[in-house]
């Protein structure tokens, strides 16, 4: 809830930065030679979601005409640290491994009739499609009894597939810094979680594992309590489902 209102006070600002300096910018009816065509951007919303240290994803947007544009992005991300899990069987030690990455693409139509500036500035809507990938191994101390521990070692590998449409509204501002806000963005995703632990353990064991490991990820997740609510992992250690996603984003770039 905090990383939540974080990120809309971020917005509010930085609208509030842009308002006096709009005039500044080029209008329709100067040259669209001159216009600049380029943005490089930074996801501040991942950012603020996950942890700055954990997701770091740049992109590149590139007018192809007076109403059109392309952007792709991609990086390194993380899941946030989590919080220590403990059940009666099970207590989670650390993270051995913590890692994955983020690839997306969108392609813009800017409304020609809605917009008094040439692209990248305006509203814009179009089709996106994205791709995620978490890889995190944690150590577990397994309690057969109250003197009988056996450290466990878990692999978790999450892989997110989603495909939609967006609106949004891109300002550039002081003739350089744009501020990319994709304000509504349904779509479609399909989810697959692979889970697999080392050592001996009875199928009731091994169900309190697998428990253990879907709350790590729906712990710190946006929308993976949903997402995975009645959900659980089959026999060879798989959870898999698709389910109606959504994409908000706010970027911070330099226009050129």
């Amino acid at each position: 809830m905090l990383r939540k209102r974080s990120l809309a006070g971020v917005i509010c600002l930085l609208l509030l930065l842009s308002r006096p300096v709009f005039a500044q910018e080029t209008t329709i009816d100067s040259s669209w030679h001159n216009a600049r065509k380029n943005v490089i951007r930074y996801d501040l919303s991942g950012a603020a979601l996950f942890g700055f240290d954990k997701y770091v994803v740049f992109g590149y947007e590139r007018v192809v005409n007076k109403h059109q544009s392309f952007s792709i992005n991609g990086g390194t991300v993380a899941l946030p640290k989590l919080v220590t899990i403990e059940t009666d069987s099970f207590y989670l030690q650390k993270d051995l491994k913590n890692n994955g990455f983020n690839i997306s693409a969108d392609y813009r139509f800017y409304l020609a009739k809605e917009n008094r500036y040439f692209p990248p500035h305006g509203l814009y809507i179009g089709p996106w499609i994205s791709y995620n990938k978490f890889t995190r191994n944690n150590q577990w101390t397994f309690r057969k009894g109250s003197a009988d521990e056996q450290l466990l070692t878990t692999e978790t590998d999450f892989k997110i597939f989603s495909v939609g449409g967006e609106l949004g509204y891109q300002f550039i501002v002081w003739k350089r810094l744009a501020i990319d806000l994709v304000m509504i963005g349904p779509g479609i995703s399909s989810y697959d979680l692979q889970g697999k632990s080392t050592g001996n353990l009875t199928e009731e064991q091994r169900a309190k594992l697998q428990d253990a490991l879907k709350q790590l990820i729906t712990q710190k997740f946006p929308g993976m309590n949903y997402v995975f609510a009645d959900k659980s992992f089959d026999a060879s250690g798989s959870m898999k489902t698709t389910s109606i996603g959504f994409r908000y984003i706010v970027h911070i770039g330099f226009a050129f």
